[in-house]
This record gives C-alpha cells, sequence and structure tokens, in this order.
C-alpha cells in the first residue's frame, strides 16, 4: 500500500513541474508587457529592456496638466459604469426568462445572442454611426452608453444564464406555491441567489466597455467627452508620437481595471465554477 502511495507520488510529479511552467509562461507573457510599458513611462527615451537610468515623471505631469486626463477619466467612468448598469439589467432578465422558462423559440434567442459573437465591430460601424445621425446623437456621451450598452451582451448572458442554471428548481417551485409572482420570485429568490453571476457579468460588460477604443474614437470629436481610450490617439502626430505621454496615459487607464478585477477575482472564480456545472 505504501509502494503503490509512493508511486502515485512519483508519476504525479512531472505534471505537477509541467503545470507549474505552463503557469510560469502564462504569466510572464501576460505580465511582462505591462510591466514593460510601466518602466518605459519613466524612461526620457521610452524603450529598451533595462531600467531607466534616471526615473522621471514627465509623462505623468503632461497627462495630468497639459491634458487634464482627469476629464477623461470621467468621462470613461461615467460612460462605462451607465452603459454596463443598463446592459446587465436587460441581459439579466433575459438570462432568466432563457434559463428557468420553456417557451417556443427559446433555441432561437439563445443563438441569436450567440450569433452576436461572431459580428466583428467594424462591419457594423456604419449602420450605427447612421442611426447615431439620424436620432441626433452624434458626438454626445448618450450615443456612446447607448452602443456600449448592446456590446458585448452575449458573454454577459450566457454566463449569467449558466449561473441560473445551476440553482435548484425547488427552490423556485416552493415560492411559486407560497403565491409568488414571477417577478417577485426573480426579484427576492433567483436575483440574490445568482448575485456572483451578475456580478461576473458586470464585471466583464465594465471591463469590455471601458478598455472599448473603436466606437468611442469614432461617435465622440470633441475632446471634453472623448474616453480614457480614445485619449491615447491624441499622442500620435503626423511626423511624431509622444511616447512617454502615451505609455503613462495607458497606465493610468489600467490602474482601475486591475483593481476591479483584483477586488472581484473570488467572485469571478466563483461564478465560473459554479455555472460550470449546468452550463
Amino acid at each position: 500500500m505504501k509502494y503503490r502511495k509512493r508511486k502515485i507520488r512519483l508519476h504525479s510529479l512531472p505534471e505537477t513541474i509541467l503545470s507549474y511552467l505552463v503557469m510560469a509562461f502564462v504569466v510572464v507573457i501576460s505580465v511582462y508587457p505591462l510591466l514593460w510599458v510601466f518602466i518605459s513611462s519613466f524612461k526620457e527615451i521610452p524603450g529598451g529592456l533595462g531600467l531607466p537610468e534616471e526615473w522621471k515623471l514627465d509623462g505623468y505631469i503632461s497627462i495630468f496638466t497639459k491634458l487634464n486626463v482627469g476629464r477623461y477619466f470621467a468621462n470613461s467612468l461615467w460612460i462605462t459604469t451607465i452603459s454596463t448598469v443598463i446592459s446587465v439589467i436587460a441581459v439579466t432578465m433575459a438570462a432568466y426568462v432563457s434559463a428557468r422558462m420553456e417557451f417556443r423559440g427559446k433555441a432561437l434567442v439563445t443563438l441569436m445572442f450567440a450569433s452576436t459573437l461572431y459580428v466583428p465591430s467594424i462591419s457594423i460601424s456604419f449602420p450605427i454611426y447612421r442611426m447615431m445621425t439620424d436620432l441626433h446623437l452624434q458626438d454626445t456621451r448618450a450615443a456612446v452608453i447607448f452602443v456600449y450598452s448592446g456590446l458585448n451582451i452575449a458573454i454577459t448572458y450566457f454566463v449569467i444564464r449558466s449561473y441560473m442554471l445551476s440553482i435548484p428548481r425547488e427552490m423556485e417551485e416552493a415560492a411559486q406555491i407560497d403565491g409568488c409572482s414571477y417577478l417577485r420570485t426573480f426579484v427576492s429568490i433567483i436575483l440574490p441567489l445568482a448575485k456572483p453571476g451578475v456580478s461576473t457579468g458586470a464585471v466583464l460588460a465594465f471591463l469590455n466597455n471601458w478598455n472599448e477604443f473603436y466606437f468611442a474614437s469614432l461617435l465622440l470629436r470633441s475632446k471634453e467627452k472623448m474616453t480614457i481610450p480614445a485619449l491615447l490617439g491624441q499622442f500620435k502626430g503626423t511626423y511624431s508620437m509622444d511616447r512617454n505621454g502615451m505609455f503613462s496615459a495607458i497606465i493610468v487607464s489600467v490602474v482601475p481595471t486591475i483593481i476591479l478585477f483584483c477586488a472581484c477575482s473570488k467572485v469571478f472564480v466563483k461564478s465560473l465554477t459554479d455555472g460550470a456545472v449546468k452550463g
């Protein structure tokens, strides 16, 4: 018996080493680009692999004084928060109906959500721009909020729906026996139990909307209304590029997303693991 246990440990050792090597490789390729940008933002001439001889804050001082990055930050926070709230509320209700009810065309609804995963943003840019022009919403934050509310809804939908499928139906049936309507059951029973899934969907929507560049630069022309990703395009001129300022702006833009993900990492992992049971 002791020999068998020792044999199992010997056989699992190479697998353990391989797993750590793979994880180390993933960490390196994920962290290194961000670390390189962070170090380069303190260099007088960004680039290279070494540490700066003298750490300079010129890039950060420039974006906070000359470019007033706080205004762009506020725009991003406002647009991203409002669009995330609208998107999550709509998707949560749709996911509840799809996960807990049976109706004609249910498979078609799921297929329509899934089909949006394969539509590139550039292919719908002209219809969206034309629609915003017809609605007289061009160069407004409302136009970006409207577009962001519909972007990436498929991923949010499937995450929330998968988690709702893992909730026992007996709890819902008991609530209906007690006289709860579908709305009361959704608000009082399903929604509290699905908080991890809804939180994960909200985090995904927030991160995607915060980092979105294409539609923000397409729909917004006034500098005072631009988001932080759209700000990055301001560092490139006709014949030159302010790489020091751009790297500093990149670091400022990614810090909130890193903090948000670290704060919600436990909820994020719990939602994905629980939702995988029946998802």
